[in-house]
């Protein structure tokens, strides 16, 4: 008797607890224009040997069996994501897939200026901006890089482009710019850009991410609370977002509070992330990883791949684990996992 041919697995991804990945993060380079501190050392770190690095049609294809499994949103990340020439040409690709998932980025926005419409034609829907100072000083302090004017240029010219809502993102630092936060917000107000404070995590490079140095939540809110009047959202208007909401000044506005540290939200987290060599990361913080790049390149077939995807979210922990006295940093800074 004839074997029956395998029918394609479809999806959704559900792991052992329940949850249901809908959200898929690439990376799509581990290279950075910027050296900020919180990330890498100033003279940065070895860059991934480019033979590793998936090639455009195999970043569509693993994308497409992603979203064969349920995946409906795919952002790109980095490293940083518009240091890759064929950017475009990836955007194109996902937003050629079937059913289309909603694309959006994760960038410093040096080079948006130059490439945000062209994202967006490709078909590129929204971004996030990283933008931790309003100050050219503190900036260079930061980055290690003298490019707050074009991050600036970019922001604007993602607005222009339609790419919204402009996010920005922030990580604040001790001493350095927790007291920006208020000015940041103020800035985004301003402008209708909606911005998320975000805990300082243990994925810098050089493995010195001291607690007691990190800018909780409730510190980022006690900064903002003097001059801004902070009402949170409830809970269901959060979904599996991470970010908590709060409506400023009794809104519609909104500035959101990403407490990975000190309120973990992994028991809604819906998110899972291939590295720009081709690895199954479950969990941002995971210490281990499952190969997709060596098992496409040897032929495996679209079926093959998706079961890789599956077991690899089978094997998730309930939780990141930091505030466990077993936890262990990631191998890979956060320029190698992507955000």
């Amino acid at each position: 008797m004839t074997a029956p041919t395998p029918q394609p697995q479809r999806g959704p991804l559900i792991d052992r607890y329940g949850r249901v990945h809908r959200d898929l993060r690439i990376s799509v380079t581990d290279r950075c224009s910027l050296r900020c501190t919180y990330c890498m050392p100033e003279d940065g770190v070895p860059w991934l040997p480019r033979l590793t690095m998936l090639t455009t049609p195999e970043v569509v294809r693993l994308a497409g069996i992603a979203v064969s499994l349920g995946i409906e949103e795919i952002r790109l990340t980095g490293g940083e994501p518009l240091l890759r020439r064929d950017l475009v040409d990836v955007v194109a690709g996902l937003a050629a897939l079937d059913p289309a998932p909603e694309i959006s980025m994760t960038t410093n926005g040096i080079g948006l200026e130059k490439t945000a419409s062209a994202l967006r034609e490709a078909g590129m829907t929204r971004v996030n901006v990283s933008l931790d100072t309003l100050r050219r000083e503190t900036f260079i302090q930061l980055a290690k890089r003298d490019r707050l004017h074009d991050t600036l240029a970019g922001i604007r010219a993602a607005a222009e482009a339609g790419l919204t809502p402009v996010k920005l993102n922030t990580v604040l630092m001790r001493d350095i710019n927790d007291q920006d936060a208020p000015d940041l917000l103020g800035f985004a107000l301003e402008h209708g850009y909606e911005l998320r404070f975000i805990e300082q995590m243990p994925l810098d490079a050089q493995h010195q991410w001291d607690r007691s140095q990190m800018v909780t939540g409730e510190e980022i809110l006690s900064l903002l609370r003097p001059r801004f009047d902070l009402e949170p959202l409830p809970d269901e208007a959060r979904g599996s977002a991470p970010a908590e909401l709060f409506l400023v000044n009794g809104g519609p506005a909104t500035v959101g509070v990403i407490a990975s540290v000190t309120m973990p939200f992994c028991g809604t987290c819906d998110r899972v992330r291939l590295t720009a060599d081709g690895q199954v990361r479950n969990c941002l913080f995971a210490t281990g990883e499952t190969d997709l790049r060596e098992p496409m390149r040897q032929g495996a077939s679209d079926d093959e791949l998706a079961q890789i995807f599956r077991d690899s979210i089978g094997a998730k922990l309930p939780g990141h684990g930091i505030n466990e006295p077993h936890f262990l940093q990631p191998p890979r800074p956060m320029s190698a996992i992507g955000g």
